[in-house]
Parts: C-alpha cells; structure tokens; sequence
C-alpha cells in the first residue's frame, strides 16, 4: 500500500519562501496529513512519503548555490532561514524515488518573465525527474516585490499559494484513491 503522507520541502532565504510553503501545507492539509520542513531538516530518503512538494527561492537564473546564499546571507535584515544546505545539494542527495511517489516544484522569483528571471523549480524538476519522479502538476512560481531584495511576497500571493496547494490536494487525493 502507497503511503497517503505529503512533504514540503522549502529552502528560504528571507522567509518569503518560507510563508509559501507553510501556505502550500495549509492547502494540502485537508486532503493529506502533511509535514513542513526546512531543507536543513529535510529526509534523507523518501521512503513513506507520498507526495513530495519542494520549493525554494530562485537566484541567478535557477536554484541557490553555495555562493548565492552566502550573497542573501549579508543582504537579510534578520538571518536566513535556511542555513546548511539549499535546495539542488538535497535533492543531489537523493536516491532513487520509491514507484510511487508524485512531486510537485514551485519558487519564489521576481515578478518579470521567467526568460528575465529564470525558475529555480525547473531546475528541481529536472532533478526530481532524473531520480524517477512524476510530476503531478507543472512548476509554479510565486512572486516577491522586485522594488527590495528582502521585500515581501506580492499582495495575493499567500492566498495563491494556499489555492495552489488545496488543487495539489486535491489531484493527489484522487490520485492515491484511483491507486486503491
């Protein structure tokens, strides 16, 4: 029997992503028990784990490197969120996926054209791809105020985020019951 349990993954650098992916949960949360969880903390493997949601900020054209954090590093007001790890080392951790395990990838960028900004979740994509794992619906992004570097999500988008998350829910939901 396929475990029912969902995760989300975030990396977050100035709690934008963060506000996301606890909003993604919360939308999950009536169609699946679910689990928040910070990269730092994140599962070393996926076993048990049904849906996997991970999502982090986009720098540079895609996910963080070890360079990038430490550049939002001295930019955040408060510290970052995430602080041992990013995103892509995670899941380059990773071994193959159990069979049936269904994903999902969202960030955060600027609101501009993703050829202008790119998108740290296709680059999850591509990594949770490479280790077997279906999509169950394509990346979201979700847009932070391009006026400050520690700015906070655009207005709307935490309400976008739980929406995106209950559809989420819902796929999954009929998903694991059409596997019953």
């Amino acid at each position: 029997m396929s475990s029912t349990r969902a995760v989300v993954v975030f990396e977050s650098m100035f709690g934008n992503t963060e506000l996301v992916a606890e909003a993604v949960g919360a939308g999950l949360a009536p169609h699946a028990p679910v689990e928040v969880v910070n990269v730092d903390d994140a599962p070393s493997a996926l076993d048990g784990i049904g849906l996997l949601v991970a999502g982090g900020p986009t720098h540079v054209h895609g996910m963080t490197r070890r360079r990038t954090r430490e550049e939002a590093a001295l930019q955040a007001r408060s510290g970052t969120r995430s602080k041992r790890t990013g995103l892509r080392e995670w899941l380059d951790t990773l071994e193959k996926a159990p069979a049936e395990l269904v994903t999902a990838v969202f960030d955060t960028r600027i609101a501009k054209p993703p050829w202008l900004t790119g998108s740290a979740a296709l680059g999850a994509r591509k990594r949770l791809r490479r280790l077997g794992c279906e999509l169950l619906v394509p990346p979201e992004s979700f847009f932070v105020d391009s006026s400050d570097p520690g700015a906070a999500l655009s207005e709307g988008e935490k309400d976008r985020a739980r929406a995106w998350g209950d559809e989420l829910g819902a796929r999954y939901a009929t998903l694991t019951n059409r596997r019953s």
